[in-house]
């Protein structure tokens, strides 16, 4: 009679266990779905927008980024552009420092020992942080301004030109988690679950270390938010020289040297006034 009762309190125990998963189940999914749901809800994307203008061998590169999300996301968020120069252009330091006294542009060099004369391909890469502004014309927009110039290239033997391949930069987001009045800025669900920024919770991928503002020495841990971009890269269109009119280019240049120098010469022994 033992063996019997032992197998009909296993079998009692099992019955019990499977109505317990079943009366539990749909509250665990009750709780967790309608969270998810409202975080992807809100998950819309971020575009990029990389343009540049003006033409010659002096350029401007605007960058402009939309968020789907609402301005009150925003209000608290910092968003940081890094972009990547290649080695035919440059960006002129000097210029930036000029830019930044006049309130026009937030950007500063990163790279170390740069050189503006160098020409292509004795040059390397570099990298600027331009801290993006808010657009007063889209309340869920920002925009950046970096002015860009061409460096010089090697003549070629047949094609008179050449492409710079500038690609996008990477898109840096900080949120403040105390508003204005010391007060935590959260989201709240319907089941009282906050999120906390629902846009870093979509879209960001990695954290950066970069500085918190222009001109503070902390550092901020910055997300590396992922993005949709209009344009996959900016192919920039440069003319060079031909080899085969380095005879006459040389001959030219040293025909004018000589001549320029000789008139110079000419006109001090003339009207110089010399003394002993």
């Amino acid at each position: 009679m033992a063996t019997p009762a032992g197998a009909v309190r296993v079998v009692a125990w099992l019955l019990l266990w499977e109505a317990a998963e079943l009366t539990y189940s749909p509250a665990i999914a009750f709780n967790t779905t309608p969270t998810d749901a409202g975080i992807r809800a809100t998950c819309s994307e971020i575009i990029l927008r990389q343009e540049v203008l003006k033409d010659g061998f002096h350029r401007d590169l605007l960058i402009k980024v939309k968020f789907g999300g609402s301005i009150e996301d925003l209000q608290t968020c910092r968003l940081l552009i890094k972009q990547y120069i290649p080695t035919g252009l440059f960006v002129d330091p000097y210029e930036l420092a000029s830019l930044r006294e006049r309130n026009i542009t937030e950007a500063v060099m990163v790279s170390e020992n740069f050189n503006i004369e160098a020409p292509n391909y004795l040059s390397k890469e570099s990298e600027v942080l331009i801290y993006a502004r808010q657009d007063s014309q889209c309340i869920d927009c920002f925009q950046a301004f970096l002015p860009v110039h061409y460096r010089y290239h090697r003549p070629h033997s047949k094609d008179g030109e050449t492409f710079i391949v500038l690609n996008n930069p990477d898109l840096l987001m900080y949120c403040d988690q105390a508003g204005s009045r010391g007060v935590i800025r959260f989201r709240f669900d319907s089941f009282g679950q906050t999120i906390e920024f629902p846009i870093l919770k979509c879209w960001a991928q990695s954290e950066v270390t970069a500085p918190c503002a222009l001109n503070s020495k902390d550092n901020c841990q910055w997300n590396n938010m992922k993005y949709k971009s209009v344009y996959k890269n900016a192919n920039l269109q440069v003319p060079v020289g031909l080899t085969i009119h380095t005879s006459l280019v040389c001959s030219v240049t040293l025909f004018i040297t000589i001549l320029c120098s000789t008139l110079i010469l000419v006109a001090v022994f003339k009207y110089g006034r010399f003394s002993l």
